[in-house]
């Protein structure tokens, strides 16, 4: 079993496991993406699987300022889906 490593959402700032949250990742081209494997190369910014944590992070823009980079709705979007698929899941 792999070691259960610990990142904060940057909306709660609640410390999970890294493989209970959303990983956002900018690669070295500056693309930005939601990273769905969760170990692609680049910057990571992590949210929880939860549509309020989403909505805290598109009013602060908290995506931009953490990957100090212009964020496109498409993201958001991306996460969004993301977040209702999960929840499907469950």
């Amino acid at each position: 079993m792999k070691k259960a490593f610990q990142r904060k959402c940057m909306a709660c700032n609640t410390k999970k496991n890294k493989y209970d949250l959303i990983r956002i990742v900018k690669n070295a081209r500056g693309e930005i993406f939601v990273d769905k494997v969760g170990n692609l190369d680049g910057r990571g910014a992590y949210i929880c699987n939860d549509i309020n944590c989403l909505e805290k992070v598109i009013k602060t823009n908290r995506i931009g300022k953490v990957l100090k980079s212009n964020i496109d709705k498409k993201i958001y979007e991306d996460i969004r889906g993301v977040i209702i698929d999960n929840r499907e899941r469950n």
